[in-house]
């Protein structure tokens, strides 16, 4: 009897966990008519309202708060090219302040910016739905539907909106994060899966996470900006090639492990330092990934670390640097530069931390898992090879 029961248990606990699959778009960037980047987002699909849910897709972002879409109402360029929300065709749509309070006068407005891209709208409380509508995808949401939005980014790519995964520290208030809505019907962690540029299977695992993306059980590291909002881990050293950096002696080092974001990101103040110790000579115009240059490894809080190898985070070509009359081929990194200020607890004035951003290339490398309830990220390789099973 003992037996029957836990089995039954076991299945309604699984039935909880439920995965979405993501779709890769890229966007190249372009210098004098030449490709020197890409930009990349990762997009699941999304429904909202009742009793014809309206389909949107949206960025699963967990560097921002917010869930928001594009407004019917919104005449910007670039909206007519994406999916509008219609709050006339849901039954279960109210209208309402940023308080919660419902509205049917004047609406308050708010502006989020992104890291690129800003919108500007007001608020709907409705039923929102993850990959399907059915128990345990869907919660009431508060969404924030744009009015305006800015042409960068949101022109240059095919998803509608953005469902925002931080932590409720980015959000204007608890009932704007959707995730913590969710978490109420099911375990409050999540998972995602990047598969290699070219290959399908991405996913974002909701409940808990996916063991059979990964070759060995997640390594868990403490949360250390949770009051900020931001699924941030302590680094505590930086190495390249194994020679250790003087990048993180004053402990203020953190990385924030960002699926909105397409490369690594650094500190702006260590980017020169950062360069010249990934950086390798060579004497032709040849594909450095073909090449094997030094390993870059972040040891984070409680023992754990994430490395990249060369091909993971170089620059496809070399680049020429000159120097005086004398010019060098270098295969060299392709970093994003990283400012992140914030107000100190208790004290006057601005300080900094020096942030690195855990964009793609982590993530292709790692599957990462996020526990809101223990507020951990664990990293484990990635298992790509699909045939493999757990």
């Amino acid at each position: 009897m003992f037996k029957t029961v836990l089995f039954i248990f076991l299945q309604v606990v699984v039935s909880r966990r439920f995965s979405v699959p993501l779709s890769r778009q890229v966007v190249p960037v372009k210098v004098n008519g030449q490709t020197v980047s890409q930009k990349t987002a990762y997009y699941g699909s999304l429904f909202v309202g009742h009793p014809r849910p309206q389909n949107f897709t949206v960025v699963f972002d967990t560097g921002s708060g917010h869930l928001f879409l594009p407004d019917k109402s919104c005449e910007d360029r670039v909206c007519p090219t994406h999916t509008r929300y219609d709050r006339q065709q849901s039954a279960s749509a109210v209208e309402i302040n940023g308080d919660g309070s419902p509205t049917k006068q004047e609406h308050d407005l708010v502006s989020i910016s992104y890291g690129i891209g800003e919108v500007v709208g007001d608020f709907v409380r409705d039923v929102v739905c993850i990959g399907e509508v059915s128990e345990p995808h869907c919660a009431s949401a508060r969404v924030v539907l744009a009015q305006r939005m800015t042409p960068e980014p949101f022109q240059q790519f095919d998803f509608d909106g953005v469902l925002g995964l931080g932590l409720q520290g980015l959000a204007l208030n608890p009932e704007f994060h959707f995730f913590s809505q969710l978490a109420s019907s099911i375990e409050p962690s999540f998972g995602v899966f990047l598969a290699r540029p070219g290959s399908s299977g991405s996913s974002v695992t909701f409940g808990g996470h996916d063991a059979q993306r990964m070759q060995r059980p997640l390594a868990w590291v403490p949360v250390s900006l949770k009051e900020q909002g931001y699924w941030a881990v302590r680094v505590t050293a930086v190495r390249a090639g194994g020679k250790m950096l003087p990048l993180c002696e004053d402990g203020t080092c953190h990385a924030i492990v960002d699926t909105g974001t397409s490369l690594l990101g650094v500190p702006r103040q260590a980017m020169a330092s950062l360069l010249a110790a990934t950086a390798q000579k060579v004497e032709a115009m040849e594909d450095c990934g073909s090449l094997v240059g030094p390993a870059l490894t972040f040891e984070l809080e409680s023992g754990a670390s994430v490395t990249l190898e060369s091909q993971d985070y170089w620059r496809p070509a070399p680049t020429e640097v000159k120097s005086g009359t004398k010019r060098s081929l270098l295969c060299r990194a392709l970093f994003l530069p990283v400012d992140m200020p914030k107000i100190a607890p208790g004290s006057e004035g601005l300080s900094w931390f020096s942030v690195f951003l855990f964009g793609e290339p982590i993530l292709h490398k790692y599957y990462t898992a996020f526990d809101a309830k223990n507020f951990q990220v664990g990293f484990a390789p990635a298992r790509h090879d699909t045939n493999l099973v757990v």
